[in-house]
């Protein structure tokens, strides 16, 4: 029976109460500072980059606290799939936004994004003193890590999304197709493959009662967002130009990158080399120096923006240019999921669609299977140790259900520890 609007709030936060199988998956509504607090602890956690994101999103919003459920999850994904961008920060940034609208689409932005743009901005302050990262034990540790919450991500997402023979098998060509074409084009094209074979050969049950989610976009907004998106896209550049602004030319240059980068953090790294180094904001070295630090840190790889602004050699630089990058490389996918997502809870229920959905999500599998290999395993796993750690990392997170910041945090020290030896 659902609760009425005046009733009191439920006694513990993570208590599960009965829902109609027609009411709306995100309900209740959280408060801004919950929002930002939960997002804030992933975003100290989270190691491992954009697919390992993804499984600590599901493992605390679908499994823990019940925000929605494992198909409303596994189709926002498939949206922000869709959607140029950083995926995981696009999940972050709708979970948000379905629990307090607008401002807690912020929130999770803010909480989950805060931590590794602060340390990179920090890193870059201190780039004169630190010396060569790469060989850094602790550091390597949480690549090992990485390789078990990646395989933790296709374990879970594997059970739910490929249940049968015919998806199966599909995740497993598409893993193929991303492992012979590792581009972004070549994801693009995966994705879009497994959309046609679903909506071809994996007919949908019969529609039934849904549990719709809570849009908290109009339409009339949506369609402002999608000019917006198009104007700043094609105008920044004309205005950089004709104004001669060094400032309006970052941001249009961080804002493009933003806007049409497909395939996540990994992806948008060497374009905004391109951007950067050839107009000499930023010399080679500092890119690269920066680069080893991104991948070091957890959250997003998108603040690598944030890295870049600060040490750009000139202003505006320092704080305030981190800041000015970081906001425009992010600014797309605010515009983007404005537009599409009052669209996304009709569409995402027509038979079509979610037999569209049901290639394309395990597409996606297939694409975490690929990941899991190259670029995860091959950075990480060099000999007998490595792979035993890793293993350990797994067997905690999957058997024993510890949480992820314990198991990044023993993988730093046992890796270590090890390397003392």
């Amino acid at each position: 029976m659902k609760i009425p609007p005046f009733a009191p709030r439920r006694a513990g936060r993570h208590h599960r109460r009965a829902i109609r199988q027609d009411s709306p998956v995100n309900e209740e509504r959280s408060s801004l500072s919950e929002i930002f607090r939960t997002f804030l602890r992933l975003g100290l956690t989270s190691f491992g980059g954009p697919v390992a994101h993804l499984s600590y999103f599901r493992a605390e919003f679908v499994e823990r606290r019940k925000w929605l459920d494992e198909k409303a999850y596994a189709d926002t994904v498939a949206l922000c799939q869709f959607l140029p961008g950083p995926a995981s920060s696009q999940v972050g940034i709708v979970l948000g936004m379905l629990r307090a609208g607008f401002a807690g689409g912020l929130a999770a932005w803010a909480g989950f994004t805060l931590p590794s743009a602060l340390a990179l901005i920090l890193f870059a302050y201190g780039l004169g003193r630190i010396g060569d990262i790469s060989h850094v034990a602790w550091l390597h540790g949480l690549k090992i890590v990485a390789v078990a919450v990646v395989a933790q991500a296709v374990w879970g997402m594997a059970k739910n999304l490929c249940p049968d023979r015919e998806r199966a098998s599909l995740a497993v060509a598409a893993t193929a197709l991303t492992l012979a074409f590792p581009s972004a084009a070549g994801q693009i094209a995966t994705i879009v493959l497994g959309g046609l074979v679903g909506w071809r050969f994996l007919p949908a049950a019969a529609a039934g009662p849904h549990r719709p989610l809570l849009i908290p976009v109009s339409r009339a907004n949506a369609a402002i967002a999608a000019a917006l998106f198009a104007a700043l896209l094609v105008g920044l550049p004309v205005l950089a130009q004709a104004t001669s602004s060094h400032a309006l030319a970052l941001f249009a240059s961080f804002y493009r990158s933003g806007a049409l980068v497909f395939g996540g953090g990994h992806v948008v790294l060497p374009l905004l080399q391109q951007a950067v180094v050839p107009q000499g904001w930023i010399g080679n070295d500092a890119f690269l120096a920066g680069y080893g630090a991104a991948q070091a840190v957890p959250g997003p790889l998108f603040t690598f923006a944030a890295y870049l602004g600060t040490a750009m050699q000139d202003a505006p630089n320092g704080l305030l240019g981190g800041l000015l990058c970081l906001v425009a490389i992010y600014l797309p996918s605010f515009l983007l999921l404005i537009a599409a997502l009052p669209f996304w809870d009709a569409l995402r229920h027509r038979l079509s669609v979610q037999s569209a959905l049901k290639g394309v999500n395990a597409a996606v599998v297939g694409l975490l299977l690929g990941a899991l290999y190259t670029p995860v395993w091959t950075s990480a796993i060099f000999s007998g140790t490595d792979f035993s750690l890793g293993v350990v990392a797994f067997l905690l997170l999957v058997f024993w259900k510890a949480p992820p910041w314990l198991v990044v945090v023993l993988g730093a020290l046992g890796a270590a520890a090890l390397a003392a030896l």
